[in-house]
C-alpha cells in the first residue's frame, strides 16, 4: 500500500493540545487527520489508508492505550511511520516496537516535524 508522507494521523484526547498540534503540523505544510482516542483512530486508519505517520500521546480514553494502538498499527501496517508522545513518562526504547520513536511533552514543533519528516524517509 502506498502512503502519503506528507498525511499525518494526531491522536491526543486533549482537545487544545491536539488543536494547537494539528495547527502546527498543517502550518509545516502537512495533511493532518486527527483523533480524540485510540478507538477513533483505528476507524479513521481503516477509512484513510494513505496515513503516512501516527502522531499518539500514550494515555489514551476508551479501550486501549496510545502504546497500544501503536503496536497494532505496527503489527498490521508496517508501512506507518509511528511517534508516540508522553509528558508523564519517558519510554524505555526496548518497550516500543521496532519502527516506533518517542517524543517527550513538552515538545518543540520543529523537532516534531523533523521526526515525522525523517522516518518518512526511511
Amino acid at each position: 500500500m502506498n502512503v502519503d508522507v506528507d498525511l499525518v494521523l494526531v491522536v491526543e484526547d486533549e482537545v487544545l493540545i491536539r488543536m494547537s498540534l494539528v495547527e502546527d503540523l498543517e502550518d509545516a505544510g502537512l495533511i493532518v487527520l486527527e483523533a480524540g482516542s485510540a478507538d477513533e483512530a483505528l476507524k479513521l486508519l481503516d477509512e484513510n489508508p494513505h496515513v503516512g505517520t501516527l502522531f499518539t500521546d500514550v494515555n489514551m480514553p476508551g479501550a486501549i492505550s496510545g502504546l497500544d494502538l501503536a503496536r497494532l498499527v505496527s503489527q498490521s501496517r508496517p508501512d506507518i511511520s509511528i511517534v508516540i508522545s508522553s509528558g508523564y513518562l519517558r519510554m524505555p526504547k526496548d518497550e516500543l516496537p521496532g519502527n516506533v520513536s518517542f517524543i517527550s511533552k513538552p515538545y518543540d514543533i520543529e523537532r516534531v516535524v523533523k521526526q515525522i519528516r525523517g522516518l518518512a524517509r526511511l
